[in-house]
């Protein structure tokens, strides 16, 4: 699978946990929600989040007929927090989100990793059939469930900050470019990481 050079396998992309199709389909609120910032305000901006929220659940089920919970949560979150900022005409409210559903995931993530809630780390039935392939010990997956967590509590965080010091335009920049460069770095490093464990646990011959 893949060129190589020398022993090290250099085309890290077969070892990406999540497809790229999938990617964007996850990522598709926050670019509405972009562009209809960039085209009116960020009221008209929540609305299209909330309505793009409840799309991305919608679509998702007649897909698989399955009901994807991180989806589900967004959208619930989205439409509570989105709800409030426009009740009261406040857009922390819509900022507030963003930390709160990334930390909500680090929490799912890592209560994933107690046995007793989860037979697997939330990252490997994330993958599916994918994981499958995919051929880590059951520590590597941990300590790859380990790395979401880190993820989304650092997004959490970083969220708190920019909105604490950024006005709207300001945070909505960071929210947009911020997010897909960290996301693209984070899932770029781990599919190195995962790929450079495959070489590594590869017999010999």
């Amino acid at each position: 699978m893949g060129a190589r050079t020398g022993r090290f396998r250099y085309d890290w992309r077969p070892f990406c946990p999540v497809p790229c199709m999938q990617l964007l389909f996850d990522f598709l609120p926050i670019i509405a929600f972009f562009a209809a910032f960039k085209l009116a305000d960020m009221y008209v901006a929540t609305v299209v989040l909330i309505v793009a929220c409840a799309l991305q659940v919608i679509v998702h089920w007649l897909r698989t007929r399955s009901v994807n919970r991180m989806h589900l949560v967004t959208a619930g979150l989205a439409l509570v927090f989105g709800g409030l900022t426009l009740a009261v005409h406040d857009t922390a409210f819509i900022k507030w989100k963003f930390t709160i559903v990334n930390w909500l995931f680090g929490l799912g993530f890592l209560g994933s990793m107690w046995r007793r809630i989860s037979d697997r780390p939330m990252v490997q039935r994330m993958t599916g059939a994918a994981s499958a392939e995919l051929t880590l010990s059951d520590a590597e997956w941990r300590r790859l469930n380990v790395m979401w967590v880190g993820y989304f509590l650092f997004l959490g965080a970083a969220n708190l900050v920019a909105l604490q010091y950024l006005d709207d335009a300001g945070w909505m920049n960071f929210k947009f470019y911020g997010t897909l460069g960290l996301s693209a770095i984070f899932i770029a490093a781990q599919a190195w990481w995962i790929a450079s464990r495959m070489q590594h646990d590869k017999p010999a011959g």
